[in-house]
C-alpha cells in the first residue's frame, strides 16, 4: 500500500469568494457572482436573480455523517481544505493521493450557470473567467498535484470548440460536459449540433467528462419517495448516458474521441455491455443500427474511460471490464469520498484478487496521467509520489472528524417533495 501512487479524476472544489476578482473583465465585474453572508449564518452565492447556497452534503469531508444533509452551510462550518489550494494538497497528501482533477460546484459540473445570462458575450467572460482561475490559480498553485478540467460555454457549440482550444494551449486537457444536454432545453447527442465541440476535443486529444447530475436531472421515482432512493440511484444517470452516447453518431464521426464517465462506478459494466450488444444483434435489422465490423461493446471499451470511488465488484472484477480504461476517484469532499482512507479503502476492494501490481498501477494513477497528459515526474520525483512519501510529508496535519454542532433538525425522514438538486 505504502508504495502505490494515486491519481483521482474526479474531485470537487468549493470556490472561494475572491474567485472572480482577477479573471474578470472591468465591464462586467459588477455582475459577477459574489458572496453574501446571510442573517441565519450561512454563506450563498448571488447571481442575476440566483441565491445559490454551499450545500452541507457537498463539502462534508471532516464531519460526522450526523451533521449531513442538504440544508445551506458557510465557509467557516466547511474544511477549508475544500476551497483553500494549500490546505487542499495538505489533504491530498494526508490521504496519500498525488493528484486529483476537480470538478466545480458553483457553475453546476458543466457549467451551465451562466448560460442564464441574455448578453451572452458575458456568459463567455464569466465562462473563461472561471477557467483562468482553475487553471492558473488552483491548478497552477500546484501543478504536480491538481489536474485542470474546463467548463464549456454550453449554449453555444463554436464557442465550445473555441474554448477546448483555448484552454488546450494553457495546458488544460480536460472539460465537462453534461451526461445529457436535453434536459437543460438543448439539443441531444444524436444531432450534428454539437459537432464544433466533438471536432475540438478530437484535434486537440481533451477528454470529455460527463459527471452524474451533470444535466440538473437525477433518477427521481416519485415526490414522496426518500431521499435515500435518488441518492441510490444516482449511478443510473451515467447507466443511460453510456447507452445515449454508444448508440449516438459521436464516435462515428470523432473516431478520436475519448469520455469519461464520472462518478458512475463500474460494478454494472459486464452487464450493460451484453445487453447492448445483445439488443444491437436481436434488434439492428429493423432499428438500422450500424456498428459496422465491430460490437457496441467494443465501441464503448475504445472510447470510454471508467472510474470508480467504492465498487468493490467492480474492483474484483477489473481485468473482466478492463484495467487499461479504468480509473480511480476519492470523491473529495462530498459524502461519498474516501478520504482520508483512500489507500487502506483500494487495498481492501482488490485485497482478494489476483490482480498484479501492473494492473493495479494502471488504475491507480498509469491510465489517469495518460489520458490526461498529466506528467507529476516531470515537477516531482517518483519516489515521492507514492502513499508512503505523501503522508510522511503531512504528519501532524489534522484529519479528524470534527462536528460543527450546527445542523437542522428533522423531524421525520426526509422526502424529493420540494427537493430540486444541482449540479
Amino acid at each position: 500500500m505504502e508504495d502505490m501512487i494515486l491519481v483521482s479524476v474526479d474531485d470537487h472544489v468549493v470556490e472561494p469568494p475572491d474567485l472572480f476578482e482577477k479573471h474578470v473583465p472591468p465591464k462586467y465585474k459588477d455582475i459577477a457572482p459574489r458572496i453574501e453572508h446571510m442573517p441565519d449564518g450561512t454563506d450563498r452565492w448571488v447571481f442575476l436573480d440566483f441565491d445559490i447556497p454551499n450545500v452541507g452534503l457537498n463539502a462534508v469531508a471532516g464531519r460526522p455523517p450526523e451533521e449531513y444533509g442538504m440544508d445551506p452551510t458557510s465557509f467557516d462550518e466547511l474544511r477549508p481544505g475544500t476551497y483553500d489550494v494549500q490546505q487542499r494538497v495538505l489533504d491530498m497528501s494526508a490521504n496519500g493521493l498525488l493528484a486529483s482533477l476537480n470538478f466545480p460546484s458553483l457553475p453546476g459540473f458543466a457549467g451551465r450557470l451562466f448560460a442564464a445570462l441574455d448578453d451572452k458575450d458575458a456568459a463567455l467572460a464569466l465562462c473563461r473567467a472561471y477557467n483562468d482561475w482553475h487553471i492558473e490559480e488552483w491548478c497552477g498553485a500546484a501543478p504536480d498535484r491538481l489536474i485542470p478540467l474546463a467548463i464549456p460555454p454550453i449554449w453555444n457549440p463554436e464557442a465550445c470548440g473555441d474554448e477546448v482550444r483555448r484552454v488546450a494551449e494553457r495546458g488544460c486537457h480536460a472539460i465537462t460536459f453534461p451526461e445529457n444536454p436535453v434536459p437543460l432545453g438543448l439539443p441531444s447527442l444524436h444531432t450534428e449540433h454539437w459537432d464544433p465541440f466533438w471536432k475540438a476535443c478530437s484535434d486537440v486529444g481533451t477528454i470529455v467528462n460527463m459527471h452524474i447530475g451533470s444535466s440538473g436531472q437525477l433518477a427521481i421515482t416519485a415526490l414522496d419517495a426518500p431521499v435515500d432512493v435518488m441518492i441510490t440511484l444516482q449511478p443510473m444517470n451515467i447507466v443511460q448516458a453510456a447507452a445515449d452516447l454508444t448508440f449516438s453518431p459521436v464516435f462515428r464521426r470523432f473516431p478520436d474521441v475519448k469520455v469519461a464517465l464520472s462518478e458512475g462506478g463500474i460494478g454494472w459494466i459486464p452487464y450493460f455491455l451484453e445487453r447492448m450488444d445483445h439488443s444491437y444483434k436481436a434488434h439492428k435489422a429493423w432499428t438500422f443500427s450500424d456498428f459496422g465490423d465491430k460490437l457496441p461493446s467494443q465501441v464503448f471499451s475504445e472510447h470510454v474511460i471508467l472510474c470508480f470511488i467504492e465498487d468493490d465488484f467492480g474492483a474484483r472484477n477489473a481485468r473482466e471490464i478492463g484495467t487499461d480504461h479504468i480509473c480511480i476517484e476519492t470523491d473529495y469532499p462530498h459524502s461519498d469520498a474516501i478520504w482520508p482512507d483512500a489507500p487502506e479503502r483500494l487495498m481492501q476492494a482488490w485485497g482478494a484478487t489476483d490482480l498484479t501490481d501492473a494492473e493495479i498501477n494502471q488504475m491507480t494513477h498509469e491510465n489517469a496521467m495518460r489520458f490526461f497528459r498529466f506528467d507529476p515526474y516531470a515537477i516531482r520525483p517518483r519516489e515521492k509520489c507514492t502513499v508512503g512519501a505523501l503522508r510522511s510529508e503531512a504528519v501532524g496535519h489534522d484529519v479528524s472528524i470534527v462536528a460543527k454542532g450546527r445542523r437542522v433538525e428533522h423531524n421525520e425522514p426526509m422526502t424529493l417533495a420540494g427537493f430540486s438538486p444541482t449540479a
